[in-house]
């Protein structure tokens, strides 16, 4: 479906859903109810762990993604904006991550499938959430230690290619790198999505959105709306950006500095390079003035 999603992109506007978590909260879950079965003796309390819903009442998140589909979404999000080994440890549940993961891809695969069915003409879409996990890679949560940090750049990287590869085994077309608040944790998704395409040798489509911590229109780590964008602009990016903090009004003063048009390329840096050593015309990969000082310099040519 992800060269089907290119394809319906070239003629038409996407919509994307809502919150989920907001629509969690309309069914009043007690304990009893993330909790389920399976969960019934388990020594942390669990009520709020909204992800494992998409485990012990799996109805329940497909009635959301229902509703949103029957509103007219192209896009709905998985039920898995904290399934990964750094957010869940919170629970004990970080030997769940992928587990989760999966199941909730295949919740909302299984939603969009039934109405793409229903109208081919306008398929519809999953995007796997990976949200920013509850640890900060750039900052320090100790005052008295600048340099101390909750969570190492190693530790995001594999707990979010466990959760990528649980979404991705789930059925989720595209992976969205989500209310990023720190782009260190956001690169480290970034590498591990581009590691987990490697190991599955094919692409997988990338949507990032980032969040601004106030009205100055700064991330949480300080950057600014350009600074962002050029922080995360090496990935081959479906799209760039912003949600949570401010309604849609609010975030169209920033948003608009990202209007940019970009063609989505597929190919790598390697392939461009390897194309250039043997002599091949790369004239429609590159930016005219990067390729013509390329051609220049006699760079690439061994």
């Amino acid at each position: 479906m992800a060269n089907k999603l290119y394809e319906v992109l070239e003629s038409r506007i996407l919509l994307l859903d809502g919150g989920f978590g907001t629509m969690v909260q309309q069914y009043g879950f007690t304990e009893e109810d993330y909790r389920g079965e399976r969960f019934r003796d388990w020594n942390v309390l669990l009520k709020g762990c909204n992800d494992l819903l998409a485990v012990t009442r799996p109805g329940a998140v497909r009635e959301i993604h229902v509703k949103y589909l029957q509103a007219g979404a192209d896009i709905i999000e998985t039920d898995s904006f904290n399934a990964n080994a750094v957010s869940l440890a919170d629970y004990g549940l970080e030997a769940y991550a992928y587990e989760i993961s999966r199941a909730a891809a295949g919740v909302a695969r299984s939603a969009a499938d039934e109405f793409t069915a229903r109208n081919p003409l306008k398929p519809r879409f999953v995007a796997g959430s990976m949200g920013p996990t509850n640890r900060t890679a750039s900052m320090s949560a100790d005052v008295g230690n600048p340099a101390a940090r909750e969570v190492t750049f190693t530790q995001l990287a594999e707990a979010y290619t466990e959760q990528a590869r649980g979404l991705v085994d789930g059925g989720a077309d595209v992976l969205l790198v989500e209310t990023v608040f720190d782009t260190l944790n956001a690169k480290a998704a970034l590498y591990a999505i581009d590691t987990l395409a490697a190991q599955l040798g094919r692409a997988i489509p990338v949507m990032i959105s980032g969040t601004l911590a106030d009205a100055s229109g700064r991330t949480l780590s300080g950057q600014t709306v350009e600074a962002f964008y050029a922080s995360v602009s090496h990935a081959r990016l479906l799209s760039v950006g912003f949600n949570c903090a401010y309604g849609a009004r609010q975030l169209m003063p920033y948003g608009s500095t990202l209007v940019f048009d970009f063609p989505v390329l597929e190919v790598s840096s390697t392939q461009i390079r390897r194309r250039l050593k043997e002599g091949l015309d790369c004239s429609q990969l590159l930016p005219e003035k990067v390729y013509q000082q390329i051609l220049q310099q006699n760079l690439y040519r061994g």
